[in-house]
């Protein structure tokens, strides 16, 4: 669609190069500066509109900031218990096999009160998507340090840095999981730069399509920020994520589908 603008009398017609996705509603984002929730959703949305599955996708989001999703997706969505979205889209997909099922959850909740639910639904390879999302704390409720924390990090309830002796060392939950023969296809992103979107936005349109054909568990993580319970500067957490968080958690495909 194009408009035109008068500029001193002269006409200028101007081309528009994005809109905002149909699947999103028109609330506006309430999340924390800085964070990425707000374009994980958007770029999820895009996806469900770019495929046209609007009527055929059912999310099921659980406790944390991730409970929030409902407000913002214009699509069917579950609300589940902290730590059992996966358990939720599960029995949701075995009902319904037919609609795309995904649930989207944090580091906190999947990796921590959820970790029985995310492995035994990746090892019987429950054909849906799990969106992860990893800021390396539990942002909603306080700061905690979370399983996905670095070493040494400052957290409320670690606040002289996560003593590795003592507590152990983060768990890269994508890691573990490729090893379970149920996951299909298990990815990792960032969403701080405009490449970094564009292949996540790949992802997960890869991870639908294996779920049409299914072929099984796909498993997208976002490594991303939590300016509040980081304690910095939208700007300081962008260099925090590219020299500790990505180290850490290195991006790219860690399992693909074999050809």
């Amino acid at each position: 669609m194009n408009e035109k603008l008068f500029l001193d009398s002269e006409e200028i017609e101007l081309e528009q190069v994005y809109c905002k996705p149909k699947a999103l509603t028109d609330l506006p984002f309430h999340y924390c500066p800085g964070c990425g929730h707000s374009v994980v959703h958007r770029v999820l949305m895009e996806v469900v509109d770019e495929l046209g599955i609007q009527e055929d996708i059912i999310g099921v989001a659980p406790v944390g900031c991730s409970v929030f999703a409902y407000k913002y997706m214009n699509i069917d969505m579950q609300e589940a218990a902290h730590g059992r979205a996966s358990a939720v889209a599960t029995g949701i997909k075995r009902v319904l096999p037919d609609k795309y099922v995904f649930s989207y959850q944090g580091d906190g909740d999947l990796a921590a009160i959820g970790t029985a639910e995310t492995i035994h639904t990746v090892n019987r390879g429950e054909n849906i998507l799990m969106v992860f999302i990893n800021n390396g704390i539990y942002g909603m409720t306080g700061g905690q340090m979370a399983p996905t924390s670095l070493p040494g990090q400052v957290t409320s309830t670690t606040p002289y840095g996560r003593d590795v002796a003592m507590i152990g060392n983060p768990i890269k939950i994508a890691d573990l999981l490729v090893l379970l023969p149920g996951a299909y296809y298990v990815s990792r992103h960032v969403v701080h730069t405009p490449n970094g979107v564009r292949k996540l936005k790949k992802a997960l349109i890869k991870s639908f399509e294996y779920q049409k054909q299914k072929k099984g568990t796909c498993f997208v993580e976002v490594v991303t920020n939590c300016p509040s319970g980081w304690k910095m500067t939208p700007v300081e957490t962008i260099k925090y994520l590219e020299e500790k968080m990505i180290p850490m958690y290195p991006l790219g495909d860690l399992k693909v589908p074999q050809k």
